[in-house]
């Protein structure tokens, strides 16, 4: 029996739960300095003044570097080469600040708390500039952040056609805001850098993808790669923010460098919420039409993108938004147009879902908003329009090629399993006898894209002579249990056992290249290259067995349930696979360089069930219950972990977390008082129901399932909230929905009923 589908207890968590991880933070480096920034106050201004005579001479300090001591080392390469140059991020700023929080000094002590205390002497004086966060007012250009460019307009996007809503019976319109939010990683950004004797950089980091970071420090540094070690040791969450190593981190083989010494770097919290690129920030301006039995017909959206200060992965994002515009319904009358523009804020970046998410919230908040408007169930409705199970690639209206799916059926098995009937019972109970809990109940259809992006990813497997497998990737792991999938894999082909099995990743010395690990693509990619790598493997064990056993190779089989090789019909006689290692020659050594010939397309249906107090407008999540389908699941206890953090984030985002500016651009939300990231004292137990329609895609027949519970549960939640309203007339509200937000909703709709 296949070890692939059954659940198996991550074997990572031992030492994390024993004698804990080993972060960049916890590393011994002898000598290494302490590196602190002195970070902007103002949000858009000209630096004309910089005194940092006190913070040079302070006690421990062993080096103070502005801009101008460092302009040998140019500005920070552009994420993507279609931004502008002049848009390139300095790597502390140069002249002007375009965002609070941006660093202009770095300050370098023996201790932390030295160099804390020199970075509070140093003064900045600024001449304050005009200001713009709202991305709509900068798609204006009232105020313009970079002169030379002339415009704050990245780019303007339109779909080939607009949707057409002449024939429409009912049309229905909304402005939707996917809120700026804050990764928040337990771990915030880490650094460490020296160089070798023999002229090496090395460079420690709490990132995403450790080859991309050593490609990015090669051309910072004018290296060729060879010469550029990075290694990741255990990351403490990303999310999508850590997926870019940033300037204030590229730039610590600089002060390496200056110093002489090695350097380190990691952020306070109170950084991480300031200057660590956020994500989302998205505003939506949706309408959707149809008839009145409940047929959608029409559907368009318009969006403004927020790219922050200095264009990122955030400026593009809504590309993705564009690419999942329909979701899971046929409609074919559709439109889109994308404005993207820089504010004074922090960049955006890769935030769990990254453009998919925001796709969702805009169509399942229109599918309800419909439903409202004609007087129809909303699960109804979504029966109605929901594409019918496909095998074979399926274009939506968009243009979008899915590869499979089964949408009706996740709508059906999530709903059977919320008892959506006497949920639907209760409600109207609830209503009838003038309860002061509201019941809500919330439906999410979704579909996103997993491993979107190009590429490929390295895996490679070696036998070594004492029988054991050394399996190398090129995916960096942040907590997604690679190190349990890819043993799994190595021992369902080989039959190897999983404490035999020896899995090496994020240190580029030791592993030949990688990607970065994003947009849901371990197992499809990185899983796909190990098991086609170990398939090489045992191909070539063969060979050697065939020896040992004096036959010819084409009659030679491996027992998978043992691990032997045998002749074919004589299992009687076999050689294991230590004895095929110890029978000499070179070590057996194979690897795969995976690339799809296109993404997948994980999709589900989540329902929420909330109580709203009618009183105080507080929200309790009541039920989430999530039918996933990540096609082929080699190990559910992990697939259910993702879904489980997923659906954590995705809550927050509808109930809670926002980042905040006020209009001079200052950090309204800077610790965690403010920014009150969600716990399990306001999550229940999540229901998962998983669903299985394996990819052709890929021979594992795995999808994507990192981001699908979050993408799946922020419009559930969001819908939840507002079908317990409803029937005071609230019709529709902004996110995060706080009990303030809540009760002003309700007070003012009672008012307006009373007058």
């Amino acid at each position: 029996m296949s070890i692939l589908g059954n659940n198996v207890v991550r074997r990572e968590d031992p030492a994390f739960l024993t004698v804990g991880g080993n972060y960049v933070d916890d590393l011994t480096i002898d000598g290494a300095a302490q590196l602190v920034y002195v970070r902007s106050i103002m949000a858009h201004g000209l630096i004309t003044a910089i005194d940092t005579d006190e913070a040079r001479s302070a006690p421990g300090v062993l080096g103070v570097y502005t801009a101008t001591d460092m302009a040998d080392l140019g500005t920070a390469p552009n994420v993507l080469p279609m931004f502008p140059e002049e848009m390139r991020r300095p790597f502390v700023a140069d002249g002007v600040v375009r965002y609070v929080g941006q660093p202009i000094v770095a300050v370098l002590a023996e201790t932390r708390e030295q160099a804390t205390d020199a970075a509070e002497l140093v003064v900045v004086d600024y001449e304050q500039l005009p200001v713009v966060v709202d991305v709509e007012r900068a798609a204006t250009d009232e105020v313009v952040l970079f002169p030379d460019v002339g415009s704050n307009v990245l780019s303007r996007v339109s779909s080939d056609s607009q949707a057409d809503f002449s024939a429409c019976e009912v049309v229905v319109s909304e402005r939707i805001v996917n809120q700026r939010l804050t990764a928040a990683p337990i771990e915030p950004r880490a650094g460490a850098a020296w160089w070798t004797d023999d002229g090496r950089l090395v460079h420690y980091s709490a990132c995403q993808g450790a080859h991309p970071a050593r490609d990015l420090l090669a051309t910072i540094y004018g290296l060729d790669t060879d010469r550029v070690r990075v290694v990741v040791p255990d990351v403490g969450g990303g999310f999508g923010a850590k997926s870019r190593t940033y300037p204030e981190e590229l730039a610590l083989g600089w002060y390496a460098r200056a110093l002489g010494r090695p350097v380190r770097w990691t952020e306070t919290r109170s950084e991480n919420l300031m200057a660590m690129p956020h994500g989302r920030s998205q505003v939506q301006y949706a309408t959707i039409g149809g008839t009145r039995d409940g047929t959608i017909t029409a559907y368009q959206v318009d969006v403004f993108q927020d790219a922050g200060a200095y264009p990122m992965i955030g400026a593009v994002l809504a590309n993705l938004t564009q690419r999942m515009l329909t979701g899971t319904y046929e409609i074919r009358n559709v439109g889109f147009n994308a404005t993207t523009a820089v504010t004074n804020t922090v960049s955006t970046t890769a935030y769990r879902g990254a453009g998919r998410p925001e796709a969702t919230v805009a169509i399942e908040r229109m599918v309800d908003r419909f439903a409202d408007e004609i007087a129809l169930d909303p699960a109804e409705v979504r029966r109605r329009n929901l594409v019918p199970k496909f095998l074979e690639p399926y274009t939506t209206g968009i243009g979008t090629v899915y590869d499979v799916g089964d949408y009706p059926e996740a709508l059906e098995r999530a709903l059977a399993a919320a008892g959506y009937d006497e949920l639907l019972a209760e409600q109207a109970a609830r209503r009838s006898r003038g309860d002061r809990q509201l019941l809500g109940i919330g439906i999410s259809c979704y579909v996103e894209v997993t491993a979107g992006a190009a590429g490929s990813e390295f895996g490679s497997v070696e036998l070594q002579p004492d029988g054991r497998v050394r399996v190398v990737s090129g995916a960096t792991p942040y907590g997604q249990g690679h190190e349990t999938t890819w043993a799994m894999i190595v021992a369902d082909r080989t039959g190897i056992p999983l404490d035999r099995i020896d899995v090496v990743h994020g240190d580029t010395d030791l592993v030949a290249r990688g990607g970065l690990t994003v947009g849901s693509r371990s197992v499809q990619l990185g899983g796909s290259a190990i098991a086609a790598a170990t398939t090489q493997l045992v191909d070539a064990a063969r060979d050697k067995a065939a020896d040992l056993l004096e036959a010819a190779v084409n009659d030679i089989v491996l027992d998978a349930e043992t691990g032997g090789f045998h002749v074919v019909g004589s299992p009687a006689v076999s050689v294991d696979w230590s004895k095929v290692a110890s029978s000499g020659g070179e070590p057996l050594y194979e690897f795969n360089d995976f690339a799809a010939e296109m993404p997948t397309y994980p999709s589900g249906a989540h329902v929420a069930v909330v109580e709203v107090d009618r009183d105080t407008g507080a929200t309790t999540l009541l039920r989430l219950v999530a039918a996933d389908d990540a096609g082929r699941l080699l190990n559910p206890l992990l697939a259910e972990g993702q879904v489980h953090g997923g659906v954590a984030q995705g809550v927050a985002q509808a109930l809670l977390e926002e980042i905040v500016y006020d209009q001079d651009g200052n950090l309204l939300t800077g610790n965690f008082m403010d920014y009150p990231v969600i716990s399990a004292a306001e999550l229940p137990s999540f229901e998962v129901a998983h669903i299985e329609t394996p990819t052709w895609v890929n021979e594992l027949g795995a999808k994507g399932v990192g981001e699908s519970g979050t993408i799946g549960s922020i419009p559930a939640a969001y819908n939840a909230v507002i079908d317990a309203v409803s029937h005071l007339g609230i019709h529709h509200l902004e996110t995060p929905l706080t009990p303030e937000k809540v009760w002003r909703a309700i007070r003012d709709s009672t008012q307006d009923r009373a007058d």
